[in-house]
Formats: structure tokens, sequence, C-alpha cells
């Protein structure tokens, strides 16, 4: 299987702050959803994105999210080579995630669609 890059995230504290900022920017149209904002970039080209206010920690980051068919596996492997875990797989409405640290600290998503 292709481990394609399907999703972004942009971490925030204010939700609509940061969709006004990026809707004015880019042109984007920026999309209350529950407790997210979808992003339509307005281009068939490229990959969809929200923005999200946890409201904890961390507050502003920017992410991306690789597909993958088995995400524990994934995250396994990730720390056999020197990553490490951040957050383990969550289960949502589209399917299941994670968050894993590289050994540079870089954070990335895993995406289970389904």
């Amino acid at each position: 299987m292709a481990h394609p890059v399907v999703h972004f995230e942009i971490g925030c504290r204010d939700l609509d702050k940061t969709g006004k900022f990026f809707g004015e920017l880019f042109g984007w149209q920026i999309q209350r959803n529950g407790p997210a904002s979808t992003i339509d970039t307005g281009s068939p080209e490229g990959i969809p994105g929200h923005i999200t206010a946890l409201g904890h920690e961390p507050q502003h980051y920017t992410m991306f999210y690789v597909e993958v068919e088995d995400i524990q596996g994934c995250l396994d492997k990730a720390v056999s080579l020197g990553g490490k875990t951040l957050v383990p797989p969550v289960r949502i409405p589209t399917g299941t995630f994670a968050w894993f640290a590289d050994p540079d600290g870089n954070t990335i998503g895993l995406l289970k669609r389904g």
C-alpha cells in the first residue's frame, strides 16, 4: 500500500480568528464543523484540512497526516526506528488517527479511514 499525505491540521487557540486569517490570506472557505473548522482551498489539487482548538497543549502547531492500513503497527515501527508515540490510536467518525514524534521531535499524524 502507498502511504500518501491525506490531510493537514492547523492548531490554534481561537478558531474564528485563525479561520479569518487564513480565509483572508489565501481565499480559503472556512466552515465551522463541531469542534473544528473544515478548510476548502477552492482547488481540486492538494489535500483537505481543518483548523482546531484543542483547549490544551499543544495550542499552536501544523501537522500532516499519512494514510496507513495498520496504525498500531506503524506506531510500533516508528518507535523501533527512534520515534515516540504521542497519541495512541483514537477512533473518530471518519476512521482512526494517532500521533507520533520522529527522532527530531516533529509530530506526524497517522490516519486510517473507515
